[in-house]
Order: structure tokens, then sequence, then C-alpha cells
């Protein structure tokens, strides 16, 4: 049994087993699984077979009580949900108790994107950064600053996951960076091609001329930590958000954001919502469609600014429009 299945029932570690090992999950999902399933009735004391309805209403109205969102609670209910369903299917358990218990309704949140200028002025700002210091300490904060822009111009020029970066490694044939584009493993295995900009590319290519510095001898990564081993997840996240601190972009930066900026950008120029799901590595239309939204909310903002008969506009006839009233009557 892994360290990830230690403490758990042996029907759910199978369960995760199989996750990682037949769907081929990330690790990032799987450690999400994990995160929920501990919380359903029935692991702590091995009984998940007499869990009922009741039990699991129960369980989610008490992380309701104790705070939990409403989007927590419907991912915890789904991974429940999908336990039990392999379970059922399998035959290990002869009933599903989630069936017909629904999580409460959550807000249609929009993916959150930073403004085309926004971005352009971030990246232009993260170009101009390069210390100037002598000596060991500034050779190695420009280390760290030929890394983190090329981590950067890589998220926003290619719109991978965080995971997908992470994962690339630097001797991978299927990676490039003198060409316009690679390939990149993407959600349960799944290889998409990703074209690669100009800015990337270079921001690359600089990259790998100093990588072998940082990084220890055998590392596969292409983006190594101070340690010289692979960057994880949440390096790269805290990297871009001291960045984003120090070069004064108003809001913290995190990687998914950057990613969320490329589709919505993208949509903005061409309209081409199946190109710009295969670019996402999208396996749902409805996944991508969430873009129109946040791209017609980007149109009414630039209408409502510059339309002379938008809300300013329509306010100012309205009080006109009130002051006649008042003065006939």
């Amino acid at each position: 049994m892994s360290e990830r299945s230690e403490g758990l029932p042996p029907l759910v570690a199978q369960w995760l087993g199989e996750l990682a090992v037949v769907r081929r999950l990330s690790p990032h999902t799987l450690t999400a699984y994990r995160r929920e399933i501990v919380h359903l009735p029935g692991v702590a004391d091995g009984t998940i077979a007499a869990v009922g309805p009741s039990e699991i209403r129960a369980a989610l109205a008490a992380a309701h009580a104790a705070g939990l969102a409403p989007r927590s609670l419907a991912r915890r209910l789904s991974c429940w949900r999908t336990f039990f369903r392999w379970a059922c299917a399998r035959g290990l358990l002869t009933h599903d108790p989630t069936k017909g218990v629904r999580a409460p309704r959550r807000p249609q949140l929009l993916p959150k994107a930073l403004a085309v200028d926004e971005v352009t002025r971030f990246l232009d700002a993260l170009a101009a950064a390069a210390p100037a210091e002598e000596g060991p300490a500034g050779e190695r904060q420009r280390l760290l600053w030929v890394r983190d822009r090329a981590i950067a111009e890589v998220l926003y020029g290619c719109g991978l996951r965080v995971g997908e970066l992470v994962a690339l490694n630097a001797d991978d044939p299927a990676c490039d960076w003198t060409a316009w584009r690679i390939v990149v493993l993407g959600k349960r295995g799944k290889r998409r091609m990703v074209p690669v900009g100009r800015s990337a590319r270079l921001a690359v290519v600089e990259w790998l001329r100093w990588r072998p510095v940082m990084a220890v001898p055998g590392e596969q990564a292409l983006f190594v930590s101070e340690q010289g081993r692979r960057l994880t997840a949440q390096g790269v996240a805290a990297r871009l958000a001291a960045w984003a601190e120090r070069l004064g972009l108003g809001q913290r930066l995190h990687p998914h954001m950057m990613r969320h900026s490329f589709a919505s950008h993208l949509l903005q120029s061409s309209g081409d919502l199946r190109a710009v799901q295969e670019l996402l590595g999208h396996a749902s239309l409805a996944s991508t469609q969430v873009y129109t939204r946040l791209d017609a909310q980007h149109l009414a903002r630039i209408y409502d600014a510059a339309h002379p008969r938008a809300r300013k506009g329509a306010a100012q006839v309205e009080s006109r429009h009130g002051r006649s009233d008042s003065e006939t009557r």
C-alpha cells in the first residue's frame, strides 16, 4: 500500500490506486480525491458498506454548518459519488447512497483573466527587471529572473496548466523550443500540440543556456528550483505572485490566471471556440464556453465606458426626463 493510501480502508485504497494507474490522473487530482474521500462517512471506522443517504446528507450538512462553501461541498459530493459508482460497477458494494443527494447550488463564477494591456505591461516590466548585481548573489538572482521570465511567457503564450508546465522535460524531443510548436501531456495522459509564440521561444531558449548552472546532474525537468530539482506548482505560484507584487500589477497573480488570459484573449481576437478548446486541451466544449461569457463581459465593459448611450449617458437622460416630468406635474 502506498504512503498516500495508508490509514484508508482497502476498498478506498484500491479505488485510489486504479485512479492513478488505470485512469492516470495527475498527482494534484489524486491528492484532491484523497483529501475529500477521508471525510466520507464510514471511512474512519470501516463501515462504508452500511452508509446510507441520510448519513451522506448529514455529513454534508455538518460541513456546510462548519463553513464549507457550496463549491467545496459540491466537489466533496462529486468525489464520494465517483467512488460509489466505481465500487458498485465492480460489485464491491451493493448500493450507492449518493443517488438523489444534491449539493447546494453553486454560484456561477467566471474565470478571472487579466486585460490584454495588463498582461503586456506585466511581461514587459518583467523583461526589463534583469538584476544588475555582481558576484554570486547577483548571478543567483539573474538565474531566477531568466527562469521566471520563461515561465511567465510560456504560461501566457501557450496557455498551459501549471501541472503541464512543471512536467515539461528539457530533453523531450517533442518540445523543440526553436520550433513554433511543442507537444504537452495534459489531463488523463492526453497529448496535444501547442503553438509557441516568438516571445516564449526566445525566453525558454535563453533559460536553456543558463539551466545547467542550476540543475543537478541527471535532472530532466525543464524548470528547476534553486535546489536543482523539478520546480513544483506551488513554487511557480509563489514566484508569479512575488513578481506581480514587486512590479505593481495591483492584484495577486496565479498561474491559472495566465491560462484564463490566454484563452480569453484568443477568443476575443478569433471567435473560434473550437480552436481555443483544442489549444486548452478541454475534453468538453462546455468547459471552453465559459470564456464566451467572459468575452461578453469584456465587450460590455468597453461599451459602458465608450458608448455615448451607455450607462452614463442613459443616467443623464433619465435625470433630465425626471426633472421634466416634475415640472409638468
